[in-house]
């Protein structure tokens, strides 16, 4: 699983793609973040659009949202690479509408299939596969903060996370699906990757910026039990 930033490297993100699956190997699986939330009114992204806008304003941003497809929908949040990735022929999405994986490679379906639409990124996720399946992670000129498989660990925790209403647009333009699924805090995940064990990472650097390697299990096992210890915030 890799999340990237190729800002500033000159380097195309199909060949970034190219590189990674000869990596891999045949049998290797290449899986990258392809989220959408701006098809949501309760995500982060739009309450920053809706921002200093009065109810008439908010109400037309919301009847003009763009639905779910999974087919077609663009996860340009997510960087130049998860877009090549997801409109790569042959790759595989998974199907929630704001929190979808795309992959490359024989293992794709398998470990994309069956994400259930009412959880983001726990038990019913790809996130859980790739954890079964000893996945390795690749932070590739991104830090921590953008760590996707920490979020697994956030919904293992002790006690569990809060829950909360999510809403969002899918398929036929207005309809929209509500659901409760756990509220999701990526603000300590940079201090969980400065407090994990050094012996866990493997550090190198690209174009000027960081590059760190890990495998998921280890990562996510030590992440639950910093996030527990620390319940109230790790700053």
């Amino acid at each position: 699983m890799v999340h990237a930033s190729l800002s500033g490297t000159g380097t195309a993100p199909a060949t970034v793609r190219d590189a990674l699956i000869d990596a891999l190997g045949p049998g290797g699986t290449l899986v990258v973040p392809a989220f959408t939330p701006e098809n949501s009114d309760t995500s982060r992204a739009h309450r920053r659009l809706i921002e200093g806008l009065d109810q008439r304003q908010v109400r037309e941003i919301r009847a003009t949202m763009p639905p779910y497809d999974p087919d077609t929908t663009p996860c340009t949040t997510m960087g130049a690479l998860a877009e090549c990735v997801r409109t790569t022929p042959g790759s595989v999405r998974s199907a929630h509408p704001q929190t979808s994986l795309a992959g490359l490679g024989p293992r794709a379906a398998d470990l994309l299939g069956d994400h259930h639409p009412h959880c983001h990124l726990g038990e019913r996720s790809p996130l859980a596969r790739l954890y079964e399946a000893d996945a390795r992670v690749l932070l590739l000129r991104v830090g921590f903060d953008v760590c996707s498989a920490l979020h697994l660990a956030e919904y293992r925790t002790s006690p569990p996370p809060p829950r909360r209403t999510y809403r969002c647009v899918t398929e036929a333009k207005g309809n929209w699906i509500e659901y409760e699924d756990a509220v999701l805090d990526d603000s300590n995940f940079a201090a969980v990757g400065e407090r994990l064990p050094k012996g866990l990472l493997v550090r190198r650097e690209w174009s000027g910026r960081p590059v760190v390697q890990f495998r998921m299990r280890p990562v996510v096992d030590e992440a639950v039990r910093q996030l527990s210890l620390h319940s109230s915030g790790l700053a």
